[in-house]
């Protein structure tokens, strides 16, 4: 077989994988992606972040429609779902999208291969094409991107029909009349809300006691109380046993504090975490150290135990979310080319894209609790925001946390209207040390969300000018 080189190898064509071989291709090196999927973006573009948002958006504006319109003074004679036209408005997106990320490759001059690539000894890539033809080819450093896929149980097997991961959950062809997910985590609750809002009765099963874990706890018990608010039974404790697939619906078996019992439904989504692509990514002959989970071992710059090769995205440490993956791509490619690339783990941003949405950065408060840290705590409810009460979405509220002596923020967390914009200004703020002080002095237009946020760090000080008791 023949052996072309290159300067730089990415296998993976995701968020991370596309955005280190752009940045390589502009900092003037020669960069070649290796993807087998059907087409560039990865899980997140094709089967996830993307698909996920554009359903939840248009899910949210027809239950707005049958729920809450009527409060603004807008009514309808008749209100249908056309689930085959939203799919396709959904897929539509998508291609864009991804065909967006073709021209940017051109543009850039990444070259592309589809195909499935294997790390050698020595920087050497194993691509298989689509039609099983092999060829190698060789790089001076080769980043590994290969992404994740859903965690299965044994317990609930998918089957792509009745039971499914997310991405069949993304494409169910009508609204099932009962949908039971397994786990309470980001893609369940997301999925979960979907469905709901187009008329399907979900029920959650979790694992675990606590109910969203990686959040303030104070955001935590609020999700609770508007989920459940919203229809969706969340049962907490609950552990999946078994389940049985008939024709017409799966009844899944489980166990809870108070005993064993059954549930049935049309549809069962399994949402229990996504496990890296590591597996079959190198030949055992180049010793790639990976932990019992998966993860490929780096250090803090995303090198591997091999030199010259790298590792991005949800192959690492650290949340999988594709902006961290990103970030970790541009960083490695500036350490190739030289330069003094670097990610912040600690300004991270996290999002559930519900209704609320929910979005936090740094510390929550069980963390500075138990790390004994002294801190202060300001909040501040959007019931209290001009304009969320203008545009009907008076529920949640802003956290502020920062430290109780150089008032350095440590930590913000907000469940309510655009949680995932507003994280943003946050994460600046933290990149920049500001203090809880800073975002109080800082001007905010009226009337805007972001008021919210700037009552919620006058807060800190007591010094919330709108906020009640």
């Amino acid at each position: 077989m023949s052996e072309t080189h290159h300067q730089v190898i990415v296998i993976g064509g995701g968020p991370a994988g596309y955005v280190a071989a752009i940045r390589c291709a502009q900092l003037g090196l020669d960069a070649l992606v290796v993807d087998d999927g059907p087409a560039l973006g990865g899980t997140c573009l094709n089967v996830g972040c993307i698909p996920s948002k554009a359903l939840l958006d248009a899910s949210e504006k027809y239950h707005q429609a049958r729920h809450e319109f009527a409060d603004l003074g807008i009514g309808f004679d008749k209100l249908r779902l056309d689930l085959g036209q939203m799919m396709a408005r959904k897929q539509s997106v998508v291609d864009t999208l991804t065909q967006g990320i073709a021209t940017l490759f051109k543009a850039n001059k990444v070259k592309y291969i589809r195909g499935r690539g294997r790390l050698l000894p020595q920087n050497r890539v194993e691509i298989t094409h689509p039609d099983d033809e092999e060829e190698i080819r060789v790089a001076e450093h080769v980043i590994l991107a290969a992404g994740s896929r859903s965690a299965e149980i044994a317990a609930a097997p998918t089957d792509g029909e009745r039971i499914v991961d997310s991405t069949g959950a993304l494409g169910f062809d009508e609204v099932p009349k009962r949908l039971l997910i397994i786990g309470a985590g980001v893609i369940g609750l997301e999925l979960g809300s979907v469905w709901a809002r187009l008329g399907s009765q979900v029920t959650i099963l979790e694992a675990r006691e606590g109910f969203l874990p990686m959040t303030d706890a104070a955001v935590s018990r609020e999700a609770m109380r508007r989920f459940k608010a919203q229809g969706m039974d969340i049962r907490l404790g609950a552990r999946v046993l078994s389940s049985k697939v008939t024709r017409k619906q799966v009844t899944v078996e489980y166990a809870d504090a108070t005993g064993q019992h059954k549930i049935a439904a049309e549809r069962v989504l399994v949402a229990v975490g996504r496990t890296p692509n590591s597996d079959q990514l190198a030949a055992a002959e180049t010793e790639l150290l990976v932990d019992e989970g998966g993860l490929v071992h780096v250090d803090e710059q995303c090198r591997t135990s091999i030199p010259n090769v790298w590792a991005i995205g949800d192959l690492v440490r650290g949340p999988m979310l594709a902006h961290k993956g990103s970030e970790e791509g541009v960083m490695v490619a500036e350490r190739i080319a030289g330069r003094a690339g670097h990610v912040n783990y600690d300004t991270i941003p996290g999002v559930i894209y519900t209704q609320p949405e929910i979005a936090w950065v740094g510390c929550t408060e069980q963390q500075l609790k138990a790390e004994n840290v002294r801190y202060k705590a300001g909040m501040f409810p959007f019931s209290a925001n001009g304009r969320a009460r203008a545009q009907g979405t008076p529920e949640g509220f802003v956290r502020v946390m920062a430290d109780a002596e150089s008032d350095r923020l440590l930590g913000v967390h907000i469940i309510g209207p655009s949680a995932s914009e507003l994280i943003a200004e946050a994460v600046l703020a933290m990149e920049f040390d500001a203090s809880a002080e800073d975002l109080a002095r800082t001007i905010h237009a009226h009337p805007t969300l972001s008021e919210a946020l700037h009552e919620a760090a006058m807060a800190v000080d007591k010094a919330a000018i709108h906020k009640f008791g």
